[in-house]
């Protein structure tokens, strides 16, 4: 019997989008355009947290927010009423964004000159992951009541993602959430990965990450 020919798809469409995104990075270089993609799970605090950091930086840079939902445009209202560009993107039911979906968001944005774009992907901790977008930095947002224990059962996102936000450490009382595990666990995927402990609610923290962002825009636009 002859033999079947096997195609790996799911490695060709990977190359591609890689091969993309790293096209669309060089174009955010030339235009001194810093794109952070943020992921996390659905009720983690994306929205809450977006708008009490920008809230900070927007009187510093100019920025730009795309939301990404299946459907809905309840979170860039959200983001436009803090007065912050913001579009909204519908992924017909994917899960992820990939190079190509999220240059299409970047074209139909106001203007071009933008010091900061955020990528805010749609909610889940595994197809996001998969996708590279072109971003500069990943970020991932865990919050205290979804456990310590998240990278350990979502090992790519934690591995790709440069940032993780501790979110909702107001309810640390209320959670059996260990910080120092959680942390462990997240170095364990990402030895170099940025921690930062913060409560979206109260603005505990955010002062810290808000400094954090602001300088990674200020070397970015600087270095050669």
């Amino acid at each position: 019997m002859d033999k079947i020919r096997v195609i790996e798809v799911k490695e060709s469409v990977f190359k591609n989008n890689n091969e993309h995104a790293a096209l669309l990075r060089k174009k955010l270089k030339e235009r001194g355009t810093y794109l952070l993609n943020v992921m996390s799970s659905p009720g983690s605090g994306k929205t809450t947290t977006l708008v009490n950091v920008l809230g900070r930086l927007k009187e510093r840079f100019n920025i730009a927010v795309m939301e990404a939902d299946i459907d809905s445009d309840v979170d860039a209202r959200t983001i436009a009423n803090s007065g912050i560009d913001s579009i909204q993107l519908h992924t017909g039911g994917m899960c992820h964004l990939d190079a190509s979906m999220t240059e299409q968001g970047i074209d139909n944005l106001n203007n071009k000159n933008y010091d900061l774009i955020i990528l805010e992907n749609v909610g889940n901790l595994v197809c996001p992951a998969e996708f590279d977008t072109g971003s500069i930095k990943n970020m991932n947002i865990l919050s205290v009541p979804e456990g310590d224990d998240k990278p350990l059962k979502y090992p790519l996102m934690f591995e790709v993602c440069d940032l993780v936000v501790i979110n909702k450490i107001d309810v640390l009382p209320y959670f059996d959430f260990d910080v120092e595990k959680a942390k462990a666990n997240i170095l364990m995927r990402n030895k170099n990965a940025k921690i930062f402990l913060i409560s979206a609610k109260t603005g505990e923290g955010v002062p810290e990450l808000v400094e954090y962002l602001a300088n990674e825009i200020i070397r970015f636009k600087t270095e050669e």
